[in-house]
C-alpha cells in the first residue's frame, strides 16, 4: 500500500469511527431539547493511573435530529401581493414561479405591514409587540411593545437551531437592533451574531445604497469588493453561496438554516440600467389599467376567488388618464425601474437556489421564499423622488425637478423612490399599501414553499389564513424539534404562531390560526374564524394633523367571502362588528399594543420619542482618527441647532487634502474637508443644494487649528443658519447655510472621521479611499448648544 493510500485508508477509518463515536454518543446520552444550551453529560471520574488502560467516555455532541433539513428563509423587501408573475403581477419572477411549481403558493400569508415588526414576528414566532417592534427601529419609544429591544424570553429561531446542531448565517438587511446600540460600544447581543448567526454578512439599518453600501461582516465595517459595475444584491449572494458550499463542504451531515433578506426592492430603487429597459413601454398603459391586468391574471391563476373586485383606488392617488403626458413619462419609467429591481432580486434567488442544486442540497431543503415584508411602498409620495431622504424631511419633490433626472433613474446619482399610485398598483387587487395594517394591501404577501421531500402536492395552492409569526413553529415542526422551555437561562414566553405544516399535504384542512390582530401607527385590524374589522387611521402619506384615535370609523368584511375587502358589512352587522372591536382590545392589551401612538415621523428624534440615545444629554464629542462608520443614532445630533467643529490637525510639507470629519452623503449631509491644501465646509441640502465655505489660503505645514463654527437662526426645526471657518483663531470666510436637514441626513451614511465612506458629502474630493485625509488629525471636538 502507497503512502497515500494509506493516508486515505486512515482518513476513511477516523471517519468512520468519529461516526460511530458521534452516534453512540447520541444514543449514549439523551438530549432534552427543551432545554437550551443542552445540558452536557456528568464526567466520569476515573481511578486508573495510566491513560493506555482506561477507556474514555463516548464523545457528547449535539446533533439536529435525523432527517432535519436543511431551512432557508428567503424575505424580500417591500413588494406587495400583486407585484411578483407568481402572484400575477406584471413583474416577471421566474425563480418564484419555478419554486411554486414544484412547491406551494399560500395566498392567505400576512405580514406585520413594515419591514422591522415583520422581521422580529419572522425570527421568533412572537407577535411584534411581544418582542418590542411595535415599529421600524428608529421610531421606538419608552413604552412596553415598542421599545425596540428583544427581551431575552422570546429567543430567535437561529439560536434555537443553533442550539440544535446546525449551522446558521444570514445575508443582506437586518434592521432588528435597537437603534443605540448600534456603535463600536455595542452592547452587541442584538446584532445578528448574538442572536443566533454563526455568520452574518449586511447592512444593520432599514436601506442602504445598493451601489456603495455600508456593510458589515459579523460586527466589523468592511469595504465591500470593488468590482466593476458592484451591486449589493449580487455581492450578498455571492457571499451566501460560498458560505453554504463551505459549509457542506466541510459538515455535510450537518444542516444549514440560511436567512436572505434583500435591501431590495426597498427603496433606494437601485438596478443595473440593462434590467430596467427591459421593461420599457409596459408601463405606459398606467396604475388604474395595470392593476385590472393583475387582477385578470390573478384570476386565470387562481390565487384570487373568481368573484374577487378590485379595491378602490385611494382618493389622494389621481387617476393615471388625467395626468400630463411628461408626469406619464416620469411615472412609467420608475415603475420600469422597480419592475426590472424586482426581476433582477429574483434572479439572485435563482443564482443561490442553483447552488444548492449544484451541491445536491435542494431536495431536503425546506425553502419558504416570502415575497415582501410588507405591502409595497407608498413612501415615494404622488409623484415619486429623486432622494428618498426628502420623505423623512418633510420636503416635497416637484415634477419640473425629476423629469431632467428620467435618464438616470435608478442610477448612483439617484436615491428614488417611486409614485404611491405604483404601491396601489404592486398592492392589486387591494387598495392601501406598506404601513397600512388595517388593509390586505399592507399585510399580504405571496408565499411559497418547496420541499421536495416534505411536500407531495407540487403546484399547489394553500388558502389558509396564515401569519409571519407561522413560519418559526413551521420549522421546528419540520425539523422534529420541540418548542424550548428556556434558552440560555431565561424562561421562554410561548410562540405564538402556529405551525402551517398541517397545510403541506392537505389542502382542505381545517384552519388552525383563527385569530390575528394587527396594529401599525394606529392603523389597526382583527382578524377572527374569517371576520376581519377594521379602521384606517391614516393614509401612508400623512405624517400631520391626524384624527383622534376615538373618532376612528370601523369596517367589517367577511373574507371568505371577500377577498380584497370591498363589502363593508358594519351597518348590516353592528352586533358582529362590537363583539370584534372587543375582541381587538383583548388581544392588544394581552400583546402589549396599548397605548397606541400613532405618530411618524416625530419619532425619528429620540427626544420626542423618548427611547435612550448614546450620548444622553451630552453636548461634546471629542473623535479621534480612525473613528468611522458611526451611524447616525450613535452620532451627535447637530440638527435644528447651533454647533462648533474643533480639528486640531498636523499638515505635512506637501500640504493636505480630503475629509476631515463628515456625516451623511451624495445626498445629504455635512462636511468639513480640505481641498487643494484649503480648508472648507459644505453644507449638502438632500443633494438639492449645496452652501460651501473655503478659505482664501492654503494652510502651511505644521500644527493647525481648523474651527467651523454653524450659528442657527432658530425659529423652529429645517431653518439656515451661518457658518464661518476659522483658521489659527482668526475668521477666514463665512456663508450663509439658507437651510438645514430637519429630521435625518441618512439611513446609511456613516459619520467618519478622517475620510468620507460610501459617498461624499463634498464634490471634487474622490470616492471612498481617495477621501482620506492626507495631514494627520490630532483630534476634533464637536459641541452643539
Amino acid at each position: 500500500m502507497t503512502v497515500t493510500s494509506k493516508q486515505a485508508f486512515l482518513a476513511t477509518a477516523l471517519t468512520a469511527a468519529l461516526g460511530l463515536i458521534v452516534g453512540v454518543a447520541a444514543a449514549q446520552y439523551p438530549m432534552d431539547r427543551t432545554h437550551l444550551p443542552i445540558a452536557e453529560p456528568k464526567r466520569p471520574t476515573y481511578t486508573e493511573l495510566d491513560a493506555r488502560k482506561a477507556k474514555p467516555p463516548a464523545r457528547f455532541q449535539v446533533t439536529a435530529p435525523k432527517g432535519a433539513p436543511n431551512v432557508v428563509i428567503v424575505l424580500i423587501d417591500d413588494i406587495g401581493y400583486g407585484g411578483s408573475s407568481t402572484f400575477g403581477g406584471p413583474i416577471r419572477t421566474p425563480t418564484l414561479d419555478a419554486l411554486a411549481q414544484g412547491g406551494l403558493r399560500y395566498n392567505n400569508f400576512h405580514t406585520t405591514s413594515l419591514c422591522s415588526p415583520t422581521r422580529n414576528a419572522l425570527k421568533t414566532g412572537r407577535n411584534h409587540h411581544t418582542v418590542n417592534t411595535g415599529s421600524i427601529m428608529e421610531s421606538s419609544t419608552s413604552f412596553p411593545g415598542n421599545t425596540g429591544q428583544n427581551p431575552n424570553s422570546v429567543a430567535p429561531l437561529a439560536e434555537m437551531l443553533r442550539l440544535n446542531g446546525y449551522s446558521t448565517a444570514a445575508f443582506g438587511k437586518w434592521h432588528e437592533t435597537a437603534a443605540w446600540e448600534t456603535s463600536v460600544s455595542g452592547p452587541f447581543d442584538r446584532w445578528p451574531t448574538h442572536q443566533g448567526f454563526d455568520k452574518f454578512y449586511g447592512f444593520i439599518g432599514g436601506e442602504t445604497d445598493q451601489w456603495h453600501p455600508l456593510v458589515y461582516d459579523g460586527v466589523t465595517k468592511v469595504d465591500p469588493p470593488g468590482t466593476k459595475d458592484y451591486h449589493f444584491s449580487v455581492d450578498m449572494t455571492n457571499q451566501a453561496i460560498n458560505w453554504v458550499k463551505a459549509q457542506q463542504s466541510m459538515t455535510p451531515d450537518k444542516p444549514f438554516f440560511m436567512y436572505y433578506a434583500t435591501g431590495a426592492v426597498h427603496a433606494p430603487h437601485h438596478v443595473p440600467k440593462d434590467w430596467a429597459d427591459k421593461y420599457k413601454g409596459q408601463f405606459d398603459q398606467g396604475w388604474d389599467q395595470v392593476r385590472n391586468e393583475s387582477l385578470d391574471r390573478q384570476k386565470k391563476l387562481g390565487v384570487v376567488p373568481a368573484n374577487t373586485k378590485l379595491g378602490n383606488r385611494p382618493k389622494d392617488i389621481v387617476a393615471w388618464d388625467s395626468l400630463p403626458a411628461d408626469q406619464r413619462r416620469l411615472f412609467a419609467r420608475q415603475a420600469e425601474v422597480f419592475a426590472g429591481f424586482l426581476e433582477h432580486t429574483d434572479n439572485q434567488v435563482g443564482r443561490l437556489k442553483k447552488a444548492l442544486e449544484d451541491i445536491g442540497e435542494m431536495d431536503n431543503t425546506l425553502f419558504i421564499y416570502i415575497m415582501g415584508d410588507n405591502g409595497t411602498s407608498a413612501e415615494g409620495g404622488f409623484v415619486g423622488m429623486y432622494n428618498e431622504m426628502t420623505y423623512f424631511n418633510g420636503v416635497a419633490e416637484k415634477v419640473e425637478d425629476l423629469i431632467p433626472l428620467i435618464d438616470k433613474w435608478g442610477g448612483p446619482e439617484t436615491f428614488p423612490h417611486m409614485a404611491a399610485g405604483w404601491a396601489v398598483a404592486f398592492d392589486a387587487p387591494f387598495t392601501w399599501t406598506k404601513q397600512v395594517a388595517s388593509d390586505f394591501g399592507g399585510t399580504r404577501n405571496g408565499m411559497v414553499i418547496h420541499w421536495p421531500k416534505g411536500i407531495q402536492d407540487k403546484g399547489g395552492l394553500r388558502t389558509q389564513f396564515s401569519h409571519v409569526i407561522d413560519i418559526a413553529p413551521t420549522i421546528l415542526e419540520a425539523a422534529s424539534l420541540p418548542q424550548p422551555r428556556s434558552v440560555n437561562g431565561t424562561v421562554q414566553a410561548p410562540i405564538e404562531g402556529t405551525s402551517v405544516l398541517y397545510t403541506f399535504n392537505n389542502a382542505k384542512a381545517v384552519e388552525r390560526h383563527k385569530t390575528q390582530y394587527f396594529e401599525m401607527f394606529g392603523n389597526r385590524a382583527i382578524y377572527n374564524d374569517g371576520w376581519f374589522a377594521r379602521t384606517i387611521h391614516r393614509a401612508p402619506w400623512q405624517t400631520s394633523n391626524l384624527p383622534p384615535l376615538t373618532t376612528d370609523a370601523w369596517d367589517l368584511y367577511d373574507t371568505r367571502n371577500d377577498f380584497s375587502l370591498t363589502d363593508n358589512l358594519a351597518s348590516k352587522q353592528p352586533a358582529k362588528l362590537k363583539e370584534m372591536q372587543a375582541l381587538f382590545m383583548k388581544e392588544a392589551q394581552k400583546h402589549h399594543v396599548l397605548p397606541i401612538d400613532d405618530r411618524t415621523i416625530e419619532r425619528m428624534n429620540p427626544a420626542m420619542a423618548g427611547r435612550p440615545e448614546i450620548l444622553g444629554t451630552r453636548t461634546s464629542l471629542t473623535l479621534y482618527e480612525g473613528m468611522q462608520g458611526m451611524l447616525e443614532n450613535s452620532f451627535m445630533n447637530i440638527k435644528n441647532r447651533s454647533s462648533k467643529i474643533t480639528a486640531e490637525l498636523e499638515i505635512p510639507t506637501e500640504g493636505a487634502n480630503g475629509a476631515i470629519l463628515s456625516q451623511g452623503g451624495r445626498f445629504g449631509g455635512w462636511s468639513l474637508y480640505m481641498k487643494d491644501g484649503k480648508p472648507a465646509y459644505v453644507y449638502n441640502f438632500l443633494g438639492l443644494a449645496r452652501y460651501t465655505v473655503t478659505a482664501p489660503q492654503a494652510l502651511a505645514a505644521g500644527p493647525a487649528t481648523v474651527v467651523l463654527d454653524f450659528a442657527y437662526d432658530g425659529g423652529g426645526p429645517g431653518k439656515g443658519g451661518k457658518a464661518t471657518l476659522y483658521v489659527n483663531g482668526k475668521a477666514v470666510a463665512d456663508a450663509r447655510v439658507e437651510k438645514t436637514q430637519a429630521n435625518i441626513f441618512s439611513a446609511d451614511e456613516t459619520a467618519d472621521v478622517g475620510i468620507d465612506n460610501q459617498t461624499p458629502v463634498a464634490e471634487g474630493i474622490g470616492i471612498g479611499a481617495e477621501t482620506r485625509f492626507t495631514g494627520r488629525i490630532n483630534k476634533i471636538t464637536l459641541e452643539v448648544k
